[in-house]
């Protein structure tokens, strides 16, 4: 896959750095992602994962290193080239991110009728041919609040796929669904990619869900690749980082607690023996 990545890759980061003032996030990222493949981001919650998507998309820039998306350097864009490249990107947001008071059909209709000219004629087949990629072509009436977390997901995925992007972007797309709609949002992502010919990147925690979909996967820990590798060799591997996310085991190489002063200290305390 390495030689893949490197031959044939639509994302290139290179000693990627980012720091939320002094507290730095991502301390050296060196990752690639082929085109046509889905790349799973996975992590503990806090260790930069939906950072990384705001400096794919230029919304964030680095502190150091490189971001270069179908061989353009993002962080080094004008607003203009920002505004080219971001045409070429679809984002499903963590929570979906519908607009509450626009029809599944405004919803969709919104990102054509912004970044097109095209007849309304024509927007309105495109509405409705993506919205029945993702099975719900007749709800297209319907409210955003009307909706299933479920469906409301799926409407999401459409509107990401709206412009035929060649990148989408998941931020957390499998949290807070039951287990149905979780496996059909699963399905979804690896059936439109392979049909659409996009790339995409999955930003998750969900372990299990990604691991069935996705090429190839990332764990970033303390601001590094901690492990990466084939989502297949994930399941077999004997790395104590991996294997604590894949076992769901709540003791390992990430700790529960945060970095904290002794616990006599913060209470004003004097440990015994000192």
């Amino acid at each position: 896959m390495k030689s893949t990545q490197t031959e044939n890759a639509l994302i290139e980061i290179s000693d990627l750095c980012f720091s939320y003032g002094e507290r730095a996030i991502l301390k050296g990222i060196e990752l690639k992602v082929p085109r046509g493949s889905i790349v799973a981001i996975l992590g503990a919650s806090g260790c930069g994962k939906s950072t990384l998507l705001h400096l794919l998309g230029g919304q964030l820039k680095p502190t150091r290193g490189l971001v270069k998306v179908a061989g353009e350097v993002v962080n080094e864009l004008d607003d203009g080239g920002l505004y080219r490249l971001r045409k070429k990107m679809g984002m499903m947001f963590q929570v979906g991110g519908l607009f509450s008071d626009m029809s599944v059909y405004d919803n969709l209709a919104f990102p054509i009728r912004e970044n097109t000219d095209l007849p309304e004629e024509l927007i309105h087949d495109l509405v409705l041919m993506k919205l029945h990629a993702v099975g719900l072509r007749g709800v297209h009436r319907m409210m955003p609040n009307d909706l299933s977390g479920g469906m409301a997901r799926r409407v999401a995925l459409a509107r990401a796929i709206a412009l035929d992007p060649m990148l989408i972007m998941y931020d957390e797309p499998f949290a807070g669904l039951d287990p149905i709609s979780l496996n059909v949002i699963a399905n979804l992502i690896r059936r439109l990619n392979d049909a659409l010919g996009v790339t995409s990147v999955v930003v998750t925690y969900d372990v299990t869900e990604s691991l069935k979909v996705v090429d190839y996967v990332y764990f970033i820990n303390d601001g590094v690749i901690a492990a990466e590798g084939p989502a297949a060799d994930m399941l077999l591997t004997d790395d104590p980082f991996v294997r604590q996310f894949v076992d769901a085991k709540p003791d390992g190489p990430i700790a529960f607690q945060y970095p904290h002063l002794p616990f006599e200290r913060e209470l004003g305390l004097t440990p015994r023996g000192s």
